[in-house]
């Protein structure tokens, strides 16, 4: 069984990963490689914590966890845009189908 340390490195590297498909507007990968963080961090909630863990674990657990999050505020600055533009088109599209059963609704002769 790994270590905690070590599924906080494969974390980092794949949020790095993340990353790198958040600035590539490679939206499906990213998807994909968040899947693999999801069960990353299942497999650490699962883990009972490490009594033993020494100072250097500890430290290079807390450089790992800043990492991961400074991964994650990079991602959120490419995915936020995107994903405004996906809440306008969809708002736009809900708009669009009710300005439609409306017109339809106005110009149904009725039975």
């Amino acid at each position: 069984m790994p270590r905690q340390v070590e599924l906080y490195e494969e974390m980092s590297r794949v949020s790095a990963r993340m990353v790198e498909a958040a600035q590539a507007g490679d939206w499906d990968r990213l998807i994909e490689l968040e899947s693999g963080v999801s069960r990353l961090r299942d497999q650490l909630m699962a883990m009972p914590e490490e009594v033993d863990a020494g100072a250097a674990d500890l430290a290079r657990k807390r450089t790992l966890i800043e990492r991961i999050l400074d991964d994650d505020a990079e991602i959120r600055r490419h995915t936020e845009p995107w994903m405004e533009q996906v809440r306008h088109l969809l708002g736009d599209n809900q708009r669009l189908r009710e300005l439609q059963r409306a017109y339809a609704a106005a110009t149904d002769p009725g039975p």
